[in-house]
């Protein structure tokens, strides 16, 4: 594993948490910090032992405060300081796009334990994880109106099938910070709790997952419902279905999951993300930048 610098990854029971880690800038977000995330969610995803990953801050104040606007040494904040003349090129990219696109790719549950502030990037990054919890005093701010910029981290996508087109609309247009109760009203969160419990509630929710289901299971279901809920018609999702019904339900996990279920004991499922996945997946082609 990597030493990392702004970042902060513990693995333990099955369960990985990663936390956000600059306290001297409220874990502001640089592309040290993108690239430490990349590199720890491949890290998650290698490791079978791993069954969920849970984000969050460090400290009492904030979960991201957004791109690190004040940056050491000076340079520029939202993109290369070099014209670009050509939009295609590498270094157009948006480096919280970047990061969402890696986290839309995990083979593990991601849960977000907000427990402060969350604006900007610190907000979008949240978009792509599958269970988003919040300290009852974090607040959210999709600001980017209120910086001269556009919202970013492929956020025009996650956003509106979270929350609706009218409220990613209203939170983007006027780059208000508002409430966790606003956050849990509009559905952007599932739950609300003091911040000492925050975590332990997070735990709970990735020890459910580890306990008692598949990884395999969990890694196509994954898979399954961010990409397909997005696609054209039901007949998508319904060849997908129908291939991994065929496979899975002739593998070792299904056998535990049936024996498990007949016995009335816990399961113990023997496949692993890292060999048995189903041999079409993915079954998407990856789409490239341009």
């Amino acid at each position: 594993m990597a030493e990392y610098t702004q970042i902060k990854l513990d693995i333990a029971d099955g369960i990985a948490t990663l936390t956000l880690h600059r306290p001297e800038k409220m874990n502001a977000f640089t592309r040290v910090m993108m690239a430490e995330i990349i590199d720890a969610i491949d890290v998650t995803d290698a490791d079978d032992s791993v069954r969920a990953v849970i984000f969050t801050g460090h400290g009492e104040r904030a979960f991201c405060a957004g791109a690190d606007l004040t940056p050491e040494g000076g340079g520029h904040v939202f993109s290369d300081p070099n014209p670009v003349e050509d939009l295609s090129d590498e270094r157009v990219r948006d480096g919280g796009g970047r990061l969402v696109l890696r986290l839309f790719n995990s083979k593990k549950p991601l849960i977000s334990a907000c427990n402060g502030v969350a604006v900007g990037v610190g907000a979008t990054m949240q978009l792509p994880m599958d269970i988003r919890l919040a300290a009852d005093d974090a607040r959210y701010g999709f600001v980017f109106a209120r910086r001269g910029i556009t919202p970013e981290a492929a956020s025009s996508w996650f956003l509106p099938r979270l929350v609706g087109m009218q409220t990613a609309l209203e939170w983007c247009m006027t780059g208000r910070i508002f409430s966790a109760q606003e956050a849990l009203d509009r559905g952007l969160v599932r739950s609300l709790h003091p911040r000492g419990e925050l975590l332990d509630a997070a735990r709970t929710i990735a020890r459910e997952i580890a306990d008692n289901t598949s990884a395999v299971s969990v890694a196509m279901t994954r898979a399954m419902l961010w990409r397909l809920s997005a696609t054209e018609h039901p007949m998508m999702a319904h060849r997908i279905d129908s291939r991994a019904i065929y496979r899975l339900s002739r593998s070792a996990d299904a056998q535990e999951g049936i024996a498990s279920f007949l016995e009335k004991r816990p399961p113990a499922y023997p496949d692993r993300v890292s060999g048995e996945m189903p041999d079409f997946y993915p079954w998407w082609d990856e789409p490239g930048y341009k």
